[in-house]
């Protein structure tokens, strides 16, 4: 079938509200507040996935490594991979995180196994099972898992490509057509044709330069930080951090926001809450007056609350006018299974002579390598009205040589 047409199983998910939601969670949080074009959301960004997924799975199958079910599989746990996210995507993540210690993926999980998706799914005779496991790298086929998730993932191409073209930061330099057609499993994993090795190295820098450019930009992290922060206070009061379906699906940007911006002023946390939920959406955004990027060696540890009381101190200013703000991630995509990637398996064809498959290490791919480790960014904002005495205060306690 053609990549690009819905089969009816996938439009009865498509449609289904609890899918429809994705519309009304942007991709990516507060990123629309410096880049106004970043209006897209995890909807199309599902959408996009699967059909990238659906190239590399016809070109699989093409080569003999995929059933014409399993293709199928892939198509539906592409779509399902991102069900889970809540209201500001990661941000939200956090909040559960911190304070119920569970993922979107858990809940991703559980929306495809114990609501009406997963009726969906097995009405239409699939194994929701598989597609769950599948959907969060889980399932037995390596291969299949790096399809949906890691450094050579249709969910990759597809942000990558989505975000830099609505941001308009033209960072995304992939060729993903050629990333794909080169695609083949060797030993149950996705292996790439050396050919395409330049293709993928343009992809990883693409990915860091992404990272620097809009999801780790100061004024988008600016804006993250209070809602992140108004979200943190208001849990107790709206119950944010919560594993009840019914009431996780309710929650989108708008919701979310209307309900923080219209809190009781019972309590200072509250007062707070609102206020910083307001000044987000009305773009009054908080200062930064502190930046390090560490990238080899990675940051020490760093407590951020020993740090913000410090630097409060120091500045006499209350600690609520301090934020601390630490954004990591590796520079390289995670594997499936979370873990670092370490090597890329290369197959190569000599003549008329079977193909030759090798793993590459990182560390032997030099452009990738140069950016390969962590890019951790401490940062301190505070609002404009203490930006000098706080901007002093960091610069005393930091300092330019503490690591």
């Amino acid at each position: 079938m053609d990549s690009s047409s819905v089969y009816t199983h996938e439009t009865d998910v498509i449609d289904n509200p609890i899918f429809q939601r994705l519309r009304r969670i942007r991709q990516l949080a507060g990123a629309h507040l410096v880049y106004p074009g970043a209006q897209h959301s995890r909807f199309e960004h599902s959408l996009g996935t699967m059909h990238i997924a659906s190239q590399a799975a016809s070109i699989l199958e093409e080569k003999g490594h995929l059933s014409p079910d399993n293709m199928k599989n892939l198509r539906l746990a592409a779509l399902l991979h991102d069900i889970g996210h809540g209201p500001f995507s990661h941000l939200f993540e956090e909040v559960l995180q911190k304070k119920k210690k569970i993922s979107h993926e858990k809940i991703g999980r559980n929306l495809i196994l114990k609501s009406e998706i997963g009726d969906l799914i097995s009405k239409n005779g699939f194994d929701k099972t598989f597609i769950s496991n599948l959907a969060f790298g889980n399932s037995k086929y390596q291969f299949m898992n790096e399809i949906i998730s890691g450094g050579l993932s249709a969910d990759m191409m597809d942000y990558l490509l989505r975000d830099s073209y609505f941001t308009g930061a033209e960072h995304a330099r992939i060729d993903f057509k050629r990333i794909i057609n080169s695609f083949d499993v060797h030993k149950r994993k996705l292996s790439l044709d050396r050919s395409a090795l330049h293709s993928f190295e343009s992809m990883m820098i693409s990915r860091y330069q992404m990272f620097r450019a809009v999801y780790f930009h100061k004024t988008v992290r600016a804006a993250e930080v209070m809602l992140l922060e108004s979200m943190l206070l208001a849990d107790r009061e709206l119950g944010l951090a919560t594993d009840n379906l019914e009431k996780y699906v309710q929650f989108t940007d708008e919701f979310i926001i209307s309900k923080l911006i219209s809190l009781p002023k019972t309590n200072s946390e509250l007062r707070r809450a609102s206020q910083l939920a307001l000044d987000y959406q009305e773009r009054r955004l908080l200062k930064c007056v502190y930046e390090k990027i560490f990238m080899k060696p990675r940051m020490g540890k760093v407590n951020p609350s020993e740090l913000q009381h410090d630097i409060a101190k120091k500045a006499k200013v209350s600690e609520a006018e301090v934020f601390v703000d630490i954004s990591k991630t590796p520079s390289i995509p995670l594997t499936p299974s979370k873990k670092e990637s370490q090597s890329i398996i290369l197959t190569s064809t000599r003549g008329a002579g079977p193909k030759e498959a090798y793993e590459l290490p990182i560390s032997e791919i030099p452009l990738v390598s140069a950016i390969s480790g962590f890019m951790d960014i401490l940062r301190i904002y505070t609002r404009q009205q203490f930006r000098k005495k706080v901007e002093i205060a960091a610069q005393v306690i930091l300092g330019e040589n503490r690591q």
